[in-house]
């Protein structure tokens, strides 16, 4: 079918309600938009789907949602699990309630019990709930961090892990043969309900969550401690960490916790900022203004979901900074670890986990004391298979996993990346430090003094449309097939190509297979130990440029950087254009 016929299919047929006819015959004289709305489906990906709301086969609505939430059921009882439930949560997005019970009516249709939460909760509770009620998956509707435009579906499978390639692909491949989306008829609420297919839950997974997170502190006493006069800033950046982030640092003992008043209540619009992503600083503009007006020295935000975690701190000479993921990901691995070592505690068998774009301070800091460290694909999926895989079987015991784009776990009552249990390990380290006489920036460069001065930087190049997509697909062959073998001054040593799965060692061409899944990535390792990395994103119309260097003080590494970045792109921003 055509993008013409499909736009008329949905434009002109009952199955579609009035709002969504409505907006299609709105833009019946723009062949572009029409085109951009129906030249392909919405795709089912690596875990789930994410899309700009609106009608048509190529946006997210509650009939994209319909199917997506098909597929899965069909995957779901195809394994035979469908008399043991799914959890559905939702986040503070447009849409998002409409969408979860479009999903939870679809599951009931199918016979699959759907344990609906009574409000918006944060993603990393939808994974702990999937394992405390022991259901065959999970499904929360939320598109994380991107712009208010955007919604999106995401699913989980039973041990509460982002679904892996595996297990994805079976659910793509029941999307796709899904051909006439009119046939999928969700079962009415009222009905549902009656016949126990659809339950509400709510307080008695709150308290299960928060008890479980409570376990995997480390030095409880520093909080009671420390935590009566420490001082914190949060904002939930309108999103689902108001509630759960507030209670957990209130029971472990931070009595003086001020939530941002303007971003304290979910908004769809997401008002005060122009998108809520806590990796920006622009975000935190508010909470940096009220935390010089009551001289307070840390700033934590949630995404909406409350799956990802950003904190500012105030350097030495004042100015509120903004730290990176890496640097987050790498002050709670530091305190873990000594901390756990100091006590006695550290299993032998202990290890730890980030991505391959991650920083490499981690790995100094994991060798220091000993530990495992453990690098999979980008995406916290590979780290939640990876604690299946070595914990769960009793072979290992994980203690931390990160990746740079400001998601971390530490304890296994969840698979995924949660910055509630992430929020209290931040003011355990902070409450740490205080009771060294210092702040967390301070922390945090007494660790580059003990390992060295690691920086990282990231670039992301937006490409919308089919022909963005082209665009990318073409600069990432360009690369693979025609790769420099140096970028300016810097010297490439080792080209590892994730999608041939293997690695060319440049100074003897001999190459060294990769134990990972195929994945679209190019990895460059220079002569001089730095590194950058180049992928298009698996959830945006994006690509992106990892960088990392190591250099001998904070001021060179930042020059370095610098240096580094404008070498590379002048190389590849040419193939984007």
């Amino acid at each position: 079918m055509g993008f013409r016929e499909a736009y008329q299919l949905w434009a002109t047929n009952d199955y579609f309600d009035e709002a969504t006819r409505q907006e299609l015959l709105s833009v019946r004289d723009n062949e572009k938009e029409i085109e951009d709305r129906f030249y392909k489906e919405l795709e089912f990906g690596t875990g789930g789907m994410r899309g700009v709301i609106g009608a048509g086969s190529n946006r997210i609505n509650k009939y994209t949602v319909r199917k997506a939430a098909q597929a899965f059921a069909n995957y779901i009882k195809k394994e035979g699990l469908a008399g043991k439930g799914v959890v559905i949560a939702y986040d503070s997005r447009r849409c998002s309630r409409e969408f979860a019970m479009e999903t939870a009516q679809v599951m009931a249709a199918n016979g699959i019990k759907a344990y609906l939460f009574d409000e918006l909760r944060p993603t990393p509770e939808l994974s702990f709930a999937v394992r405390h009620l022991n259901c065959a998956g999970g499904v929360v509707i939320t598109a994380s961090h991107n712009p208010k435009e955007y919604n999106g579906f995401k699913a989980y499978r039973s041990d509460g892990c982002q679904l892996p390639p595996k297990e994805a692909d079976a659910v793509t491949l029941e999307f796709n043969a899904i051909n006439d989306i009119t046939t999928i008829r969700p079962m009415p609420y009222e009905e549902a309900t009656e016949k126990g297919l659809i339950e509400i839950i709510g307080k008695e997974i709150d308290d299960a969550y928060i008890n479980e997170i409570r376990k995997v502190q480390i030095n409880a006493d520093l909080c009671l401690k420390y935590g009566k006069e420490a001082r914190i800033i949060f904002t939930p950046l309108h999103g689902t960490g108001n509630k759960p982030v507030r209670r957990i640092l209130k029971e472990i003992g931070f009595e003086n916790v001020y939530v941002v008043p303007q971003q304290e209540h979910p908004d769809p619009e997401f008002s005060t900022v122009e998108y809520p992503n806590p990796e920006e600083k622009s975000a935190f503009e508010i909470a940096i203004s009220m935390a010089k007006d009551m001289d307070v020295d840390l700033i934590i935000g949630t995404d909406p979901d409350a799956d990802r975690m950003g904190v500012v701190v105030r350097d030495d000479s004042g100015q509120y900074i903004t730290l990176t993921g890496n640097q987050i990901g790498c002050l709670i691995l530091e305190y873990i670890l000594s901390q756990k070592k100091q006590k006695g505690d550290l299993p032998e068998n202990a290890f730890v986990v980030k991505t391959i774009v991650s920083s490499d301070l981690a790995r100094k800091i994991a060798d220091n004391y000993g530990v495992e460290l453990i690098d999979v694909l980008t995406g916290f999926k590979f780290i939640g298979e990876k604690i299946g895989e070595l914990d769960d079987t009793g072979r290992k015991k994980f203690l931390f996993g990160f990746e740079e784009s400001y998601g971390y776990l530490a304890g296994t009552h969840a698979r995924d990346k949660d910055a509630v249990v992430s929020a209290m390990m931040l003011a355990e380290v902070y409450a740490w430090y205080k009771s060294r006489s210092m702040n967390l920036y301070q922390g945090l460069i007494e660790i580059f003094n003990k390992y060295g001065f690691v920086r990282e930087g990231i670039d992301s190049f937006t490409l919308k449309g089919k022909e963005g997509l082209e665009k990318i697909s073409r600069a990432m062959e360009t690369l693979r097939e025609q790769s420099p073998v140096n970028f300016g001054e810097f010297k490439v040593s080792s080209i590892c190509d994730y999608k041939k799965g293997y690695c060319l060692n440049l100074s003897d061409g001999s190459t060294s297979k990769i134990d990972l899944p195929k994945s679209n990535v190019l990895f460059y390792r220079m002569v001089s130990g730095d590194w950058f990395c180049i992928r298009p994103s698996g959830t945006e119309p994006k690509i992106k440029i990892y960088y990392g260097i190591t250099s001998d003080s904070l001021e060179n590494a930042e020059n370095k950087l610098s240096l580094f970045k404008n070498e590379i792109l002048g190389d590849i921003r040419p193939l984007l254009d």
